[in-house]
């Protein structure tokens, strides 16, 4: 009786530490994965704390949609160029992994190589950059300004170039194509093709790639790239003819920080004043005002509200971005949109002439080609404080209601290929 019982004990003792080794070994197997899986997420992603707008992002499937969108047929520098816009970011050697909290820098330039070198020179000295990823968005391909670009060496750098850029297209739309029309020419009598604006006028390729490039950046970066389109928390936008001081990241992070609390309804946070022209009212108060074209951050819950009116952007009659955001695009949220920021600048728009005319020489519209900014001690740490009260601009000058835009952009196919921009990564309305 003692060998028959004994027998069976130990099969049973056996076979109990043998389910025991497999479910810890599973329980394992699950807790390394899991654990990699979220250290990969923090690594390549920030996160913001709004789970409505991650049930929202996560209820649509974000891939490449060609089926409904009526794209110009791509030459071979656009397919290269969309591929290459796939490409890993540079200097992951160099920068493994992005801080916890690092707030996206996108760069976005045309081709004015002076005015580059300066924002990348001044970006260079700005304190925690090392911590974040550069993102430069090109509207062509401009071989000078790749060569400033493959230089960086001081933080992680990606590099995407817009392939349905007018300046990539020198004989068809959207560039230049030979039956377009032009000056006032009468479409029913000279059979061009093209749409004038409210004044007139037909497009202009060079104008129109303003719009064009920014909206397309946005849609891409917020959307369309593995770095970005899980990316909850801000991005700061830039561009080439911002000087930014050494304070501008550690300020911003303070102003992220704070605007919940000290501006609730505030839609974005600023480096720099509306007016490119003021260096700040050097008070000792944070200030509320409408939002700027100088260094401009914003999290993922504004960008679903201003992809929300991809319409009212593609459809309003002027052929600047910003001045479409402020005319008809923020006026269309039903309430005041503010910005909060520092009472000191830190940055400049440092340009003398716009985007759309180009260089204009080996100057390139700097004074007599040198840019000299006084860099004090003030701008070179944060210098904004949390105890600081908020001032609120309630009044400010700008375009009202009923303002019917500057024109330049009558043309019924940039219409579409605005609107097609809106749809390149959702498949699900």
């Amino acid at each position: 009786m003692a060998g028959s019982y004994r027998k069976p004990r130990l099969n049973d003792a056996l076979f109990r530490r043998l389910v025991l080794i497999v479910v810890l070994g599973v329980i394992l197997l699950v807790l390394l994965l899991r654990e990699n899986a979220i250290a990969n997420l923090i690594t390549r992603y920030s996160f913001e704390t709004d789970e409505n707008t991650r049930a929202i992002h996560n209820n649509y499937n974000y891939t490449l949609d060609f089926k409904n969108l009526k794209l110009p047929k791509q030459n071979e520098l656009s397919i290269s160029l969309e591929k290459r816009n796939l490409m890993p970011p540079r200097n992951l050697d160099l920068y493994p992994k992005l801080a916890k909290d690092h707030i996206v820098i996108v760069l976005y330039v045309h081709n004015r190589p002076q005015y580059l070198q300066v924002v990348v020179d001044s970006l260079s000295f700005v304190s925690g950059i090392s911590e974040t990823l550069l993102i430069l968005s090109h509207d062509g391909y401009f071989e000078e300004m790749n060569k400033i670009v493959e230089n960086i060496k001081f933080c992680q750098v990606k590099q995407i170039f817009a392939p349905y850029s007018p300046h990539i297209f020198p004989g068809d739309f959207p560039g230049i194509s030979p039956l377009d029309c032009k000056n006032k020419d009468d479409p029913a009598k000279t059979k061009c093709i093209g749409t004038p604006d409210q004044y007139g006028n037909f497009r202009s390729p060079k104008i129109v790639s303003l719009k064009h490039h920014w909206w397309w950046m946005m849609n891409t970066v917020w959307d369309g790239l593995n770095e970005t389109r899980f990316h909850y928390g801000h991005i700061l936008f830039i561009e080439e003819d911002h000087f930014i001081y050494p304070n501008a990241y550690r300020n911003l992070q303070l102003l992220i920080e704070w605007k919940p609390k000290m501006c609730p309804h505030c839609y974005a946070v600023n480096l720099a004043p509306s007016n490119v022209l003021s260096r700040g009212e050097q008070w000792d108060v944070l200030i509320a005002e409408r939002i700027g074209n100088v260094g401009y951050a914003f999290n993922r819950t504004v960008w679903r509200k201003i992809r929300k009116k991809a319409r009212e952007f593609c459809l309003f009659d002027d052929y600047n971005w910003d001045i479409t955001m402020w005319a008809t695009v923020y006026p269309s949220f039903g309430e005041r949109v503010y910005t909060l920021r520092g009472p000191r600048t830190s940055a400049v728009h440092f340009g003398k002439c716009g985007l759309h005319q180009g260089q204009g020489g080996k100057e390139a519209c700097l004074n007599n080609g040198v840019l000299n900014f006084e860099v004090k001690e003030i701008d070179r740490v944060a210098n904004i404080e949390s105890d600081w009260g908020v001032f609120v601009y309630e009044n400010q000058d700008g375009y009202k209601t009923g303002f019917r835009g500057w024109g330049g952009w009558g043309d019924v196919r940039d219409h579409q290929l605005c609107l097609d921009f809106a749809k390149l990564y959702w498949t699900s309305q």
